[in-house]
C-alpha cells in the first residue's frame, strides 16, 4: 500500500494516505470506509478478493459522491483492454468478432470481461473459466458475477475453451497453459499471460510454438507488460481534476483509448534510454505504452477529465491548465 501511495505521487502527483481496516465482513469494511470518507477526494480500494469486493465497490459507488475505484478490478481491465484492441489491431481481427477465453474469474477477470463486453465483444464469444473449468449455463451455484457469463457451450474444460480461439487472458496462476493447448488456438491469436511472477505460460514456450502470435506479460523483463501503474495515478489526476462524483464507464473506455493511442506514436529517446533500447514502435512488441513514458500525464488525465464532464459527473470545468481545446483522442481503425 505504501508502495503504491509512492507511484500516485510520483507519476501523477496525487497525494495518497494509506489507510488498513480490520473489518470482520463487507458491510462493517463499507461503514468504516463511509465514516472517513469525507476528509478524501477519493478512494482507491486494495486487495480485496472477489466477491466481496464487487459488494464492497458497488455500495461504495452508491452511498458516496467522491469517485471510488477498486484497482484490482478496473485497473487491470483498462490496461488489458487497451493492450488486446492494439493487439487484435495487428492481428487483422476486430473485437466484436474475437473469441476470448478468460482463465480466472475473481476481480480482474470479471471486470475485464464487463470493460471488452462495453467495447464490443459479444457475450456469446466470451468463455469464463475458473477452477472448476468453463462457466456455462449447466453449472450450478454460481455466484451472481460469473453467473452474468454462464453460456450455452459444449466446452467444459480449459483445452475445450482454447480451441480455436483468437484470445486467451489469464489472471489466474502459473504453467496452467500448454504449448498443446496454444497449437489449437486460431490462427494469428493475441494470449495475455498475466499471473506473477510466473505466467500461465512463458513467452519462449508460446512462441516456440506459435510464431504467429502477440503476448504480453505482467513482468518488466518481456515485452508488453500489462502493470497497472499505467493506468490508476492518471485515473484519479483526471477525475480530481474535474470534482468527478465518480470514476464511470465512460471514463473507463476514455483511459483505454488514451493508452490505445499513446502506443501508436513515435517514442522519445528518453524513454528509450530508460529500458535501454535503440528502437521502440507500434508492433507485436509493443501494443501499450511503458510506464516510465512520460507522456503518460499529458494524454490519460485530460481524456478521462473529458469523459468526466461530457458524461456529467465533473462538478467543475476541464481544468485551464489541461490541452486547449481538449485533446480528441484518435480511435486506431
Amino acid at each position: 500500500m505504501e508502495g503504491k501511495a509512492v507511484l500516485f505521487k510520483k507519476f501523477a502527483d496525487v497525494d495518497v494516505f494509506d489507510i488498513e481496516v480490520d473489518a470482520e465482513n463487507p458491510q462493517d469494511f463499507i461503514d468504516t470506509v463511509t465514516r472517513i470518507a469525507p476528509t478524501f477526494g477519493g478512494i482507491n480500494l486494495e486487495d480485496i478478493a472477489a466477491p466481496h469486493c464487487f459488494e464492497i465497490e458497488r455500495a461504495l459507488v452508491e452511498r458516496l459522491d467522491i469517485p471510488v475505484f477498486h484497482d484490482d478490478q478496473h485497473g487491470t481491465a483498462i490496461i488489458v483492454a487497451a493492450g488486446l484492441l492494439n493487439a487484435l489491431e495487428l492481428q487483422d481481427k476486430r473485437i466484436e468478432s474475437a473469441r476470448i477465453v478468460c482463465l480466472g474469474a475473481g476481480a480482474a477477470g470479471i471486470a475485464s470481461m464487463n470493460l471488452l463486453l462495453a467495447l464490443g465483444a459479444r457475450r456469446e464469444n466470451l468463455l469464463l473459466v475458473d477452477r472448476r473449468g468453463v462457466i456455462h449455463r449447466e453449472r450450478e451455484n454460481l455466484d451472481p458475477t460469473k453467473a452474468a457469463f454462464a453460456i450455452e457451450t459444449p466446452c467444459r474444460t480449459l483445452a475445450d475453451a482454447l480451441a480455436e480461439s483468437d484470445v486467451f487472458i489469464g489472471v489466474s496462476g502459473p504453467n496452467l497453459v500448454t504449448a498443446e493447448m496454444l497449437k489449437t488456438m486460431a490462427p494469428r491469436p493475441v494470449v495475455f499471460a498475466l499471473s506473477n511472477p510466473d505466467p500461465e505460460i512463458r513467452p519462449e514456450v508460446a512462441l516456440r510454438v506459435r510464431s504467429d502470435l502477440i503476448m504480453a506479460t505482467g513482468r518488466s523483463d518481456y515485452p508488453n507488460q500489462v502493470n497497472n501503474v499505467l493506468g490508476f495515478p492518471y485515473l484519479f489526476r483526471g477525475a480530481l481534476d474535474v470534482r468527478a462524483k465518480r470514476i464511470n464507464r465512460e471514463m473507463h473506455i476514455a483511459a483505454v483509448q488514451a493508452l490505445r493511442a499513446l502506443a501508436h506514436e513515435p517514442v522519445p529517446s528518453e524513454v528509450l534510454n530508460a529500458y535501454g533500447k535503440s528502437d521502440l514502435a507500434f508492433g507485436p512488441g509493443y501494443i501499450i505504452p511503458t510506464p516510465l513514458d512520460p507522456r503518460l500525464i499529458d494524454y490519460v488525465p485530460p481524456a478521462v477529465a473529458k469523459a468526466a464532464v461530457d458524461s456529467g459527473v465533473a462538478r467543475a470545468a476541464y481544468p485551464a491548465h489541461y490541452p486547449q481545446p481538449p485533446v480528441d483522442i484518435h480511435t486506431p481503425a
